[in-house]
C-alpha cells in the first residue's frame, strides 16, 4: 500500500486533528518497537506511521503545494511493507555522545545481522539501507533501514500462532528476544 494524496488532511485539518491522531500514533508505535537490548531498538513501519511521520513533515516545513506534497510521500512511501515483508528503523542509541561514538566504531556490519525468526525456521536476515550504505570500514551508522522478507510459509505459521523472535548476532551485541502479544499481532497485521 502506498499513500497518495487523497489519504493525507490539509495543513489546516491537520492542525485540528494533531493531538488526537499524535496520541493514537504513539501507541500504535509503542505496539511496534522491539527492544534488542539496552542500546539497539527496531521501530516497524507501516502505512499509519508513515502517513503521520509525512504530515508531520508537510507541518514543519509549511509544504501545501502539490510538487511538494509528492516530494514527501515519494519519500516516505518506499517504508510502508507491501504485504511479504517487514520495514523498519533500527536505532543505535548511547544517550551520551562520546560512548556512542565509541560504540559504533565497534558495531560495524550490525545492520547485516540483525534477523527475524518464525517458530523452528531459519533465521531471515534483514536487508539493509537500500537508499544508501551507512557504514563505513570504522564505524557504523546510528540509523539503519531494514527490510525483513518473508515467505508464504512463514506468514502462514506465523497466523497459525508461530512464534516470532528477533534478535542480532553481531560479535558485540549478540542478543535474541520473542515478540510477544500486542507486537506479535501489529507485526502480523502488516502481512497479507
Amino acid at each position: 500500500m502506498s499513500l497518495t494524496r487523497a489519504d493525507l488532511w490539509s495543513l489546516e485539518e491537520y492542525a485540528e486533528q494533531r493531538g488526537e491522531f499524535r496520541a493514537r500514533i504513539m501507541q500504535h508505535k509503542k505496539d511496534r518497537q522491539i527492544f534488542l537490548g539496552p542500546h539497539a531498538t527496531l521501530h516497524f513501519e507501516d502505512a499509519l506511521t508513515m502517513k503521520y511521520q509525512v504530515q508531520e513533515m508537510l507541518r514543519i516545513e509549511r509544504i501545501f503545494d502539490a510538487a511538494g506534497i509528492q516530494e514527501e510521500l515519494d519519500a516516505y512511501n518506499p517504508l510502508i511493507p507491501d504485504g511479504s515483508n517487514w520495514k523498519a528503523t533500527f536505532m543505535i542509541e548511547y544517550a551520551d555522545p562520546q560512548e556512542r561514538q565509541a560504540a559504533l566504531a565497534t558495531l560495524t556490519g550490525i545492520e547485516n545481522e540483525v534477523w527475524v525468526k518464525v517458530g523452528g525456521g531459519d533465521k531471515t536476515v534483514a536487508i539493509a539501507n537500500l537508499d544508501l550504505d551507512r557504514s563505513r570500514e570504522d564505524k557504523t551508522a546510528a540509523v539503519h533501514f531494514l527490510r525483513f522478507e518473508l515467505s508464504t510459509e512463514r506468514i502462514e505459521h506465523l497466523k497459525a500462532g508461530a512464534r516470532l523472535s528477533m534478535g542480532i548476532d553481531h560479535q558485540v551485541l549478540d542478543y535474541a528476544i520473542d515478540v510477544q502479544d500486542n507486537s506479535r499481532l501489529s507485526l502480523i497485521d502488516d502481512l497479507l
